[in-house]
């Protein structure tokens, strides 16, 4: 809606023109870059998991119907919250399914 130049009313105030403005940088902020994401890959390569994630994939090995909730819940604790933990423990899910995949193969 543009101003109308009257003193009342839903458009007043004086009628000017919108400046077209660039993007933010911050709103890249939590972008993953290229390089980011290779250098990420290649450090869990050689590093592997860290001892609670070797936890998890255990529960979801050797758990039963409960697993995958014993798994959220210890997420949770490790890493604070609801949405990290979900993520974490469908890496750990499709990790799993990975290597299932490569024993099925051999």
């Amino acid at each position: 809606m543009s101003s109308t130049g009257t003193a009342v009313g839903l458009n007043k105030g004086y009628p000017t023109t919108k400046r077209n403005t660039g993007k933010k940088p911050s709103n890249a902020k939590g972008r993953i870059s290229k390089r980011t994401k290779a250098v990420r890959a290649l450090v869990k390569e050689v590093v592997g998991l860290a001892p609670y994630e070797k936890r998890l994939l255990d529960m979801l090995k050797t758990g039963g119907a409960g697993a995958e909730k014993k798994m959220y819940k210890m997420a949770k604790r490790r890493l604070g919250t609801h949405t990290r933990s979900l993520k974490k423990r469908e890496q750990i899910k499709e990790l799993y399914g990975a290597m299932r995949a490569r024993a099925a193969m051999a």
